[in-house]
């Protein structure tokens, strides 16, 4: 085997420069405090928890006064100045870490404004992605029925939810992969919401891993309420082991 692709490591990018527009509180999401904790606190806690071992590239607002680094329970990781979009802070964090990533090493990327994320989807994700030649994406399918405006607030069609998933993250890829088609789709000026819609403008087909429709994304307001709740009822819930994923990420 290969030792560069054998001894590939993992690579967390977490984009959390945002500023929470859609929230309309005073604080950016990632800032907000959930069941005792900033939003982010919990994202990262829950990272660490399925890859103790993993590397961790931070990408957070160059003028961000609200950070605290007490936060981040990972021992090897680094800050990032984050963009304006979140590709323009993936592509920045992918940047910091070329002085230590090889192409071959996996990266995931986790929006930080999901901390309801669980283990298991986490370490399940990361060994089907191993086994793939491309990378992929949680994602669940989409089972409300889906409609399409004319653009005047009317209905224009009824859309088939037939093979339709929604998209969630972590979103994993080998660093050289994603590295080239986050700059691709930046020179081509492409419109990129996620890393995998990058990885098919170059023609590539990202696997869908099924995950849970608990891993939501905070974004409105509501979210945050909806969010408590969720973690509420995993408490309630015996954790399922991550040690598998311990062994992987050395």
């Amino acid at each position: 085997m290969n030792e560069r692709i054998r001894d590939a490591r993992l690579w967390l990018v977490v984009p959390a420069a945002g500023r929470g527009r859609r929230m309309g509180a005073e604080l950016p999401k990632q800032y907000l405090m959930l069941a005792g904790r900033p939003v982010m606190a919990h994202t990262l806690a829950r990272l660490h928890q399925a890859f103790p071992a993993a590397r961790l590239c931070l990408c957070l607002d160059p003028d961000d006064a609200h950070f605290d680094p007490a936060w981040v329970p990972f021992s090897h990781w680094r800050r990032s100045d984050g963009g304006g979009e979140r590709a323009d802070s993936v592509r920045r964090g992918l940047a910091s870490i070329a002085d230590e990533a090889n192409d071959s090493d996996w990266v995931l990327v986790h929006d930080v404004a999901r901390p309801c994320v669980r283990g298991g989807d986490l370490t399940r994700l990361y060994a089907a992605l191993r086994q793939d030649a491309v990378g992929g994406l949680l994602a669940v399918p989409v089972a409300d029925t889906m409609k399409r405006d004319d653009g005047e607030g009317r209905v224009a069609v009824t859309e088939s939810r037939l093979g339709l998933w929604q998209a969630q993250t972590p979103q994993g890829f080998r660093y050289g992969l994603l590295r080239r088609a986050l700059d691709e789709a930046a020179m081509r000026g492409l419109e990129i919401t996620d890393e995998a819609s990058a990885v098919e403008a170059l023609g590539f087909s990202p696997r869908l891993v099924p995950g849970r429709r608990d891993n939501i994304k905070i974004t409105h307001p509501e979210d945050l309420a909806l969010a408590d709740h969720v973690l509420a009822a995993q408490r309630a819930e015996p954790m399922p082991s991550s040690g598998a994923a311990h062994e992987e990420n050395s």
